[in-house]
């Protein structure tokens, strides 16, 4: 086994944006089963540190291609696409009033206590997010389009930060009604 080899090779699935969980969760187990450290309890020195390093490679891998964003990020680098988020901040005007809406609308509602509003924005986001991930699939396995994925990446980026914070807000809501 080579740690050099592309977490799509690791797990012998294709190398694009939408993929089959289940089968990433089967063919994870498979990996693990046959790096996992309990395996090589009795073995040399050499080949535990190997099998650990295997294990957490296993687990990097798979956290990365769980997750739409991060697999999209991966698979940006993997073409040699630099997202450059943190020197690249410019975004078109009408993104970044619709994310200045977005947080007014969640401070006014986390700060005015609207549990119900803050559920309705989580559910709104998550929905636009939705819709997002489906044309960044379209941008990365049917048009090839790695120029314009890395533009939507990086707005899935600052949509995922929002979400967080409606989580966030909603959680700091729930507290708040734990301690009444």
């Amino acid at each position: 086994m080579d740690l050099t080899t592309d977490f799509y090779s690791l797990f012998q699935l294709p190398r694009a944006f939408r993929i089959d969980l289940a089968e990433l969760d089967a063919r994870y187990r498979e990996v693990q089963a046959q790096v996992h450290p309990d395996r090589f309890a009795h073995a040399g020195e050499g080949e535990r540190r190997l099998s650990m390093q295997w294990a957490t490679r296993a687990n990097e891998g798979y956290l990365t291609l769980k997750k739409p964003l991060e697999r999209a990020k991966y698979l940006l680098h993997l073409a040699g696409h630099d997202l450059q988020a943190e020197s690249n901040t410019a975004m078109a005007p009408e993104f970044l009033m619709e994310q200045m809406e977005w947080r007014e609308a969640v401070m006014e509602a986390r700060s005015g206590g609207d549990h119900h509003e803050l559920e309705h924005l989580h559910h709104r986001l998550r929905q636009d997010l939705q819709g997002r991930y489906e044309e960044l699939a379209a941008l990365l396995d049917d048009k090839q389009d790695p120029e314009s994925a890395t533009e939507q990446v990086r707005r899935l980026m600052f949509l995922e930060k929002l979400l967080l914070e409606i989580d966030d807000a909603l959680a700091s809501l729930e507290d708040g009604e734990m301690d009444n």
